[in-house]
């Protein structure tokens, strides 16, 4: 069971009692003054003591109101710039103090294209991006991965884009339900993706979706199809459930996601057993 928190103390003593394999940490602001930086070491401490050892440190998706989006110029936006480099080196600190991994977005997409806008084209926008995941993943090494969105640059979907993300041999986190809004929710073209991205994929979240809005619903509340996904899975790669929850301090959508997942996976595995051989 993996399971994703803030750094708030009901919020993660509210996970430790399903004793999750997997932990995230959902990084913000606050999270990176000096003292932020304390709590989140401590609670790092606490969740690798009670539950387990495979912790991912989720890169702060906001800076005063606007998105950490590598695609906005630094020369325009150098705080926005300074603070997403600087977070990123915090927590990197703590994945090799800690042997454990940091999370950091290719892209999001609420402001994406306002950002875009600002280069030549789209082309040059993402050659910025990729110079700058480039620099990441030698800093980051074995201790980082690179998640999709569903803006124009870095998502899954498309092959020439993957092939693209391929060629620089990332370490990849692969949100489902990202990839099946950016297919529009086509369980084939996510059937795909997930196939051709397998072996770089080093941890998913587990998310369904109607596959036209970012809605990240309990699994088997939308259109994904779970039975399709779970054999497409890669068995070394880490996952955890990152569902809306109706209260941040009680992780019951997550929960019944994995229960669901469970059922699903039992049901395939009497299935094949049951499965007349062939002669």
């Amino acid at each position: 069971m993996g399971l994703k928190a803030g750094t708030d103390a009901k919020q993660i003593r509210n996970r430790l009692k399903y004793s999750p394999t997997v932990f995230e940490f959902f990084t913000n602001e606050d999270d990176f003054t000096p003292e932020g930086l304390k709590r989140l070491e401590y609670d790092i401490q606490w969740v690798k003591s009670e539950a387990t050892a495979k912790i991912i440190l989720h890169h702060p998706m906001r800076f005063k109101g606007e998105f950490t989006e590598l695609v906005a110029p630094s020369k325009k936006f150098p705080e926005l710039h300074n603070f997403i480099y600087q977070t990123t080196e915090d927590l990197l600190q703590f994945a090799f103090d800690y042997d454990i991994q940091t999370l950091v977005h290719g892209s999001y997409a609420r402001r994406t294209q306002f950002f875009i806008d600002m280069y030549p084209n789209l082309s040059t926008a993402r050659k910025e991006v990729f110079a700058q995941l480039d620099e990441l993943a030698e800093w980051g090494q074995e201790h980082i991965m690179f998640e999709n969105s569903i803006s124009p640059i870095f998502y899954y979907g498309n092959e020439d884009e993957e092939n693209d993300i391929l060629k620089h041999n990332y370490r990849l986190a692969f949100d489902t339900s990202h990839c099946f809004i950016k297919c529009q929710g086509s369980n084939e073209l996510l059937k795909r993706a997930l196939k051709h991205l397998k072996s770089n994929v080093v941890h998913y979240h587990l998310v369904d979706s109607m596959g036209k809005t970012h809605d990240s619903l309990t699994l088997g509340q939308g259109k994904i199809d779970w039975k399709m996904v779970l054999p497409l899975l890669n068995p070394a790669a880490t996952s955890i459930y990152e569902i809306n929850l109706a209260n941040q301090e009680d992780a019951k959508e997550q929960v019944e996601s994995h229960y669901f997942l469970t059922e699903l996976y039992k049901k395939i595995s009497d299935d094949l057993t049951i499965m007349p051989k062939n002669r």
